[in-house]
Order: structure tokens, then C-alpha cells, then sequence
């Protein structure tokens, strides 16, 4: 069961497409406020199908899923687009809007939860210059290369500060000197609170967040080589002096 301090328990969790044979089996494990994840395993483990049941594109063939609270399964579809705001979703395909300026998808999410068109401008420039796309800005999607879609779908994914960041290899399109910064953008939002999970087949990138817990996917079944499924992360050294 899921406690006040859980933002997502998944308990023997399946799923299957159709007629075919589970892409997850028996899949359980806790997210915890602040974590920062890492979610790992061979093309074709099931990352992709793990992450859409994470962000509620998919829902599972058995087991139960409960998110900030409540329970997933058996909500009402009409509440689900009011949760998915809690969400924050990088896209391995990028999925940005064609007809949208790098700037207008940025701010989509921030218009969405019905922000003032005045309190957008800056955040909004902020966040591309962040991702090195001030000079980008009018730019439409199709005229953006590869790795300068991920950065605005990264951009679009973060500027809300969501709860739960959820990131299908989020650094795969761009060079190592960026997929480093953009590491660095999720480790700011993690400290601010943010719930972080990077599904990555880079296991250099696993070295670059020292406090990460691993979770290793293996033909749809998770391994836990950190002890993240069993286990809350330590509290940090001024909370452990306080206690």
C-alpha cells in the first residue's frame, strides 16, 4: 500500500499487447519523494512500456499501480489528463508541436495550467537559454535538428517543476558536453523536490549522479542492484543530525 510519503508503488504489475507474451512481469517497486532513478536494461527490456505505464499512456494487464495516493487502475479516465499535469515527459521521439515555435512549446505546459501570458516570458526564456536555444526560439520543429528537438522537449518537460519527471533517453541525440548539462538541469530540479526517472542503455551516465538508485530491467523483470525497490533513500546528513 502506498504510504503519504510514496509517489508511485507499482505491485505485480504485467503487461501484454494484445495476444503476445508480457513485455513486464511481476514488476514492483516504490518511488520516493526527491529520488533520483536510473532505469536500465537491453534494447527491448521493456524500458518504453515501463515508462508509458509511469506517465499513464498505458494502462497494465494485472497488478495494481498507485500514484500520489490514489489508485491508478481504477480511476476514472476523465481525471487523468488533471494527474498527467503533475508529469513531466521527455519523449524519445520528442513529440513537440509542428506548428509551434521552440518558444510555444516550451510554454505550452505553463498556458495549460492556465499561467498568465505575463509571468511566461521569462521562464520561458530562462529555460532556452538554459538549454542553449535562445538564438532558436522562433524556430518551428522542423527546421530544429535532432538534438535541438530533445532540448526543447526537455525544455517543455521541466519548466512546469513537475512532481515526477519521467525521461525515455532523454540525452540521446545530443554530444556528451550537452547530454552532461542536461543532467546537470535534472539534478537542479531533483533538488527542488522533483521525483526523477532516466530510462539510459549509457551506463557512463549512471556515474554522473553519485546519489542515483539503479533499477535494471531484464526481459520485462526488474533487478535491483541498489536496493531502491526495497528501500526509501537516506536522508541526507543535516536530517540524519537532526533526528
Amino acid at each position: 500500500m502506498t504510504g503519504a510519503s510514496d509517489i508511485v508503488t507499482f505491485d505485480n504489475v504485467g503487461l501484454r499487447y494484445g495476444s503476445e507474451r508480457e513485455v513486464l512481469s511481476n514488476v514492483s517497486f516504490t518511488l520516493y519523494p526527491g529520488s533520483f532513478y536510473f532505469l536500465t536494461g537491453a534494447s527491448g527490456a521493456g524500458k518504453t512500456s515501463l515508462l508509458r505505464l509511469l506517465y499513464l499512456a498505458q494502462r497494465p494487464s494485472r497488478g495494481a499501480i498507485r500514484m500520489f495516493g490514489e489508485d491508478i487502475i481504477t480511476m476514472p479516465r476523465a481525471r487523468l489528463p488533471g494527474f498527467r499535469r503533475r508529469l513531466g515527459v521527455v519523449f524519445q521521439d520528442f513529440r513537440l508541436i509542428p506548428h509551434l515555435s521552440a518558444y510555444d512549446n516550451v510554454a505550452l505546459p505553463l498556458r495549460i495550467s492556465g499561467v498568465a501570458e505575463s509571468e511566461i516570458s521569462k521562464p520561458v526564456a530562462d529555460m532556452l537559454e538554459w538549454v542553449g536555444l535562445t538564438h532558436r526560439a522562433e524556430a518551428r520543429p522542423a527546421s530544429l535538428s535532432g538534438g535541438e528537438q530533445q532540448r526543447v522537449a526537455i525544455a517543455r518537460a521541466v519548466i512546469g517543476r513537475p512532481e515526477l519527471l519521467v525521461a525515455d533517453e532523454p540525452t540521446g541525440n545530443v554530444d556528451p558536453d550537452m547530454a552532461l548539462k542536461l543532467l546537470r538541469l535534472f539534478e537542479a530540479l531533483n533538488r527542488l523536490g522533483t521525483t526523477i526517472v532516466v530510462a539510459t542503455h549509457d551506463v557512463h551516465l549512471l556515474r554522473k549522479v553519485p546519489d542515483s538508485l539503479i533499477m535494471r530491467l531484464d526481459r520485462g523483470t526488474l533487478s535491483d542492484p541498489t536496493g531502491a525497490l526495497r528501500y526509501p533513500p537516506r536522508p541526507a546528513p543535516s536530517e540524519e543530525a537532526g533526528a
